[in-house]
């Protein structure tokens, strides 16, 4: 890919502050359980965790919200909770990071989304998840599309977070990219293999390879030529402005709309800790860069300078416009 000028990222990136996002998408409540284990259990042969450390954090659609607020954007979260105690936290936790939480509605016929890991020695144990994979119910629904109509009248961009809860239904995907397109606003996925062929004439998507191959239902193919193969696939089936297939080590493919060869992104990060949550921060820095009035290359240059300073950090971490500044060559 072509240098972007240092001058030119720092530009955008001081563009950042206080614009607008709109995130729409399935919100969580992440619940770590950290010990040791020394023993077996003398009721079942399974280890004994001693809790040494409990803690809570935004998920899903939440972290997204969360990333764009350390990047000092001004997040309009649009979801469901239930009508419990996981909802109530999850909300003050959001509250606290400064996200705008007027389009999270309550349902309580639905438990809130909450994914439970006991964890010994950086070893995740087990996972237990409370949630519904249902379509959120049509009332509840329609007043989340009112509170997402009211928060684009002011938006710069927005993102689509969709882990298969059931906030994001066919019905609602094709009114938001549909408002989107005639408002001239940015729309960014994040998808849920399950729904990877809905998100047509969208601005961008960012899978990881696995999701990519996934998504066209094809079996893994190593090599350059296979996977510029597959992105203009996607590209084609979507119909979209552009797909940025994120890899790992081997950074990022962005292929574009009209263009026959994809651009590459090498990878930046010196030292790859935990890549939790990495995919939510690329996706955030993305979309805030196009509201910024970044190019889509520009735009994938800085997520992926964004994506390797989260990786090298333990957990489900965000980064800083100082911080992304900070690794600009």
């Amino acid at each position: 890919m072509t240098n972007v000028p240092v001058k030119r990222l720092k530009e955008i990136l001081h563009a950042f502050n206080g614009k607008q996002i709109v995130v729409v998408g399935d919100i969580m409540l992440d619940h770590f359980i950290k010990g040791d284990v020394t023993r077996i259990s003398p009721e079942a042969p399974v280890p004994v965790v001693a809790v040494k450390k409990e803690f809570f954090v935004a998920g899903g659609a939440g972290n997204v919200a969360v990333n764009l607020s350390a990047l000092g954007a001004k997040p309009v979260l649009v979801s469901v909770v239930g009508d419990d105690l996981g909802g109530e936290m999850l909300k003050g936790f959001l509250r606290d990071k400064n996200v705008d939480l007027r389009g999270v509605a309550e349902d309580p016929n639905r438990p809130t989304t909450q994914k439970v890991r006991v964890m010994a020695e950086q070893q995740q144990i087990v996972r237990f998840d409370r949630e519904s994979k249902k379509t959120v119910d049509s009332s509840v629904g329609a007043q989340c599309m009112e509170s997402f109509k009211a928060a684009l009248k002011t938006a710069k961009g927005v993102v689509l977070s969709d882990y298969g809860k059931g906030m994001l239904s066919d019905h609602n995907i094709q009114d938001i990219i549909s408002l989107c397109r005639k408002k001239n606003i940015p729309v960014c996925v994040d998808p849920k293999i399950d729904n990877f062929k809905k998100y047509k004439h969208i601005t961008c998507m960012t899978p990881n390879t696995k999701e990519a191959w996934e998504g066209v239902g094809e079996s893994p193919r190593s090599g350059e030529e296979a996977i510029t193969e597959l992105g203009q696939k996607i590209l084609k089936m979507l119909d979209a402005d552009s797909i940025l297939i994120t890899r790992s080590a081997d950074g990022m493919s962005l292929f574009e709309k009209g263009k026959k060869s994809p651009s590459t992104v090498k990878a930046t990060a010196r030292e790859v800790f935990d890549v939790t949550g990495a995919g939510d921060t690329v996706i955030s820095v993305l979309t805030l860069a196009l509201a910024s009035g970044a190019t889509l290359q520009e735009a994938a240059v800085l997520s992926n300078f964004a994506a390797g300073i989260v990786v090298g950090k333990s957990g489900t971490a965000t980064t800083t416009v100082e911080e992304i500044e900070g690794v600009l060559a």
